[in-house]
């Protein structure tokens, strides 16, 4: 791919910082969809000059961070940070299409990131898409972005169109994202839990954290974890409630025999396989997550460029520099280093 390369003028007097929770909608799908809405189920509209785009049923403005690549680095310049690890964000999943729409704007996506990260390669990093409507599909996609650009990471929902991740289908999926050696960045897009959501943006509040819980749920208790011995689960949004639960998980694996009918290893060995991240926008929550998970599997993630992304003087490094009692070295590994191993930079 032949793409002017720019370093992004990043500043190097501070610790370098990584960013894996980063969502863009690259300029190819929106024109794609722009031009066919019926085909793709979704729609973009132009209202005063701005552009926007279905957001799960309400219209979300599409700011420039979304699909330009030098507006992405520009915001990374104000906020101190160095890489952006950047993903498909959640409203471009696109489960819900037949498998040959579904394949195409996945591939125009993928196409879309691999050329912003190649603008800036010094700044920015892929993780891939795939149409999980059609496992074999999927893992076809899986093996042309890791031939084509090296991607290092993949962005999957924490369940597809309602089924678990865990389920038995997706497992070859899994299996291959396992072999090639990447690592999955887990992001929800439904509220599976149905009743009193609809009010206060629960649904985000509550249902997004709850349908992380239950996919880690269940890959424990089915087995699937077992079964993938090296798989490494990077976890959104601190991990939903798993961090703060999982005393109770392992409690229940103790004294149930429900949790024990796969033969699933203890809930609290599985817990060291997921790494998350640490928007919990509660520095004293992302204290008792390090304290649960260890610093070394912890990474910075802000969510960018959506309205939960942390603002002002709350931006994502500004609450890593408020954790109570943060050292040097809890610092560093949650920054860059847990990043850097996730993606094979050490």
């Amino acid at each position: 791919m032949k793409t002017k390369k720019k370093s992004g003028n990043r500043k190097t007097s501070r610790p370098v910082t990584y960013d894996l929770h980063n969502h863009v909608i690259p300029e190819g799908v929106v024109q794609t969809i722009r031009r066919s809405p019926e085909r793709f189920g979704t729609r973009i509209e132009e209202r005063d000059g701005k552009r926007y785009f279905d957001s799960h049923g309400r219209m979300t403005e599409l700011l420039p961070e979304f699909c330009d690549p030098a507006a992405k680095v520009a915001w990374m310049n104000r906020v101190g940070m160095d890489v952006a690890v950047i993903s498909p964000a959640p409203p471009i999943y696109f489960y819900w299409l037949k498998p040959e729409a579904g394949i195409e704007i996945v591939r125009l996506a993928n196409d879309g990131i691999a050329r912003m990260v190649a603008k800036y390669p010094d700044r920015l990093r892929g993780m891939a898409h795939l149409p999980m409507q059609d496992p074999d599909a999927a893992i076809a996609e899986l093996e042309r972005v890791v031939k084509e650009y090296r991607f290092k990471a993949v962005e999957l929902a924490t369940s597809i169109e309602g089924t678990p991740l865990a389920d038995l289908k997706f497992r070859k999926v899994l299996k291959a994202i396992e072999q090639l050696g990447l690592f999955i960045f887990t992001h929800p897009y439904q509220c599976l839990a149905q009743g009193w959501m609809d009010s206060y943006y629960l649904r985000n509040f509550i249902g997004f954290p709850l349908d992380t819980t239950m996919m880690i749920a269940h890959l424990m208790f089915s087995g699937a974890l077992d079964d993938l011995k090296k798989l490494r689960i990077l976890c959104a949004h601190g991990g939903g409630f798993m961090p703060y639960q999982i005393g109770r998980f392992a409690h229940g694996h103790d004294v149930r025999p429900e949790p024990k009918v796969n033969g699933a290893s203890s809930p609290r060995k599985l817990f060291k396989r997921f790494y998350f991240d640490c928007l919990t926008h509660e520095p004293r929550s992302t204290r008792h997550l390090i304290t649960m998970a260890g610093a070394d599997h912890i990474v910075i993630g802000t969510d960018n460029p959506f309205d939960m992304a942390p603002r002002g003087a709350a931006m994502q490094v500004g609450q890593v520099n408020a954790i109570p009692g943060l050292t040097r070295a809890e610092r560093e590994w949650i920054c860059n280093k847990t990043a850097r191993t996730l993606l094979g930079e050490k």
